[in-house]
């Protein structure tokens, strides 16, 4: 890591002012008759380039470098939903496999629950080495304080050098609280992992309005964390034949408590769910009125497909929440999906990179969305569903046309 240093024995009041004025974000201040950064300051050096010479420097800070080889598995949090296996965990089982396999380490699974007997001899089906377990009552609910101690007892025991967690609300939960008790990174929403030889996980996720994809390491501190939604990632076939260990550990006693006292679970209607569709069918910005929409929906109707769109339209108050795709919505990997004047942003295409056939309708020969197209139909919507609508619909059936 790097820090800026100040030498005000080398600023007087002209470099001082020429240095406040240098900064773009206003961080260099005086305080005390002496020149001081603040944080705003962003460490993008132009107050080092610029400025005086010798009145601002850039130094390395001295670190005490974990030792990483301490540190071996990659291990996956098991979440229950309802006292079944979250998808999601075999997703993430399915490339901790494969990160885990590139540096010779094993795969681990943390399971936390009550009466998980039948959960722990599942996931020895998914190629994972050893099932931690934590199998207690207090455990029955997710309650965050126990579910933190546990998880953090199996950090302390088993040193993995990095843990999945899956995006879904205890995972969302537990993951931060981890890192907090840890010292250590955390990158959420990460729509792809890769590792490197010396076990430092590449968690990259889009950042700054999706305009780069960032490629986070945490370098010297273990475990490291991420957080993966459902349907990032392909989950392995089930094996015939279990594999692996199961291993029961006991809850520290301190850990069992928790200030929080469950006194009745009600199921969450699910409503609009766009995970488990086959055939999607997603409208952007391209759809210019909201009359437009039933000449979209009769092809849906058509074809068995759900309605989706991007976040525009949802903020246009045209379509509900749980309809839309992208980072700040649903992440969708369905058999079919087609894109209606949808240009193609990071956010978007992270939430539906995975379908297995792509099919963009755009007007614009240069959008985005074409680069992860496997079909492309350039030109506009409203000429081409019609003609499409032609051929899937019976001659003699009623037409929608825009506008009606």
């Amino acid at each position: 890591m790097k820090k800026l240093v100040i030498h005000n024995d080398k600023i007087d009041e002209k470099a001082a002012q020429a240095l406040q004025d240098i900064c773009p974000f206003q961080a260099l201040v005086m305080s005390g008759g002496q020149l001081t950064v603040n944080a705003a300051c962003k460490m993008c050096g132009i107050c080092v380039r610029k400025g005086p010479p010798g009145t601002i420097t850039l130094e390395d800070i001295p670190e005490d470098l974990i030792d990483k080889s301490a540190w071996r598995g990659i291990a996956v949090f098991a979440d229950l939903s309802e006292g079944c296996l979250h998808p999601v965990t075999l997703e993430l089982l399915g490339k901790a496999r494969a990160l885990a396999d590139q540096i010779g380490h094993p795969v681990y699974a943390l399971l936390l629950g009550s009466d998980t007997r039948a959960q722990a001899q599942e996931l020895l089906h998914y190629g994972v080495d050893t099932v931690f377990v934590y199998d207690d009552p207090v455990l029955a609910d997710f309650l965050i304080e126990p579910y933190t101690a546990a998880a953090a007892d199996f950090i302390t025991r088993i040193h993995p050098t990095a843990i999945l967690v899956g995006a879904t609300l205890a995972g969302r939960s537990l993951a931060p609280r981890i890192a907090a008790r840890f010292r250590t990174g955390l990158t959420a929403d990460c729509t792809s992992l890769e590792i490197k030889p010396n076990t430092d996980l590449v968690q990259i996720r889009p950042a700054f309005g999706g305009n780069i994809m960032a490629r986070i390491v945490t370098q010297n501190n273990r475990p490291q964390l991420c957080t993966v939604r459902y349907k990032i990632f392909n989950a392995p076939p089930r094996q015939m034949q279990p594999g692996g260990e199961i291993r029961m550990l006991e809850l520290p006693e301190a850990a069992r408590r928790s200030r929080v006292t469950v006194l009745d679970a009600v199921p969450k209607d699910t409503g609009i769910d766009l995970t488990q569709a086959e055939t999607i069918i997603a409208v952007g910005r391209g759809v210019k009125s909201q009359k437009d929409l039933p000449l979209i929906e009769a092809l849906a109707a058509r074809i068995g497909a759900k309605l989706a769109c991007t976040r525009p339209l949802v903020e246009n108050g045209w379509f509900d929440p749980r309809q839309q795709i992208g980072l700040s919505g649903r992440t969708v990997s369905p058999k079919l999906i087609i894109t209606i004047g949808i240009s193609g942003s990071v956010q978007f295409v992270a939430g539906m990179k995975g379908a297995e056939t792509i099919v963009a309708i755009n007007i614009d020969p240069l959008a985005s969305i074409f680069q992860v197209a496997h079909h492309a139909f350039i030109g506009d919507w409203y000429e081409l569903l019609p003609r499409l609508l032609d051929v899937l619909v019976p001659s003699g059936d009623a037409r929608v046309q825009p506008g009606t």
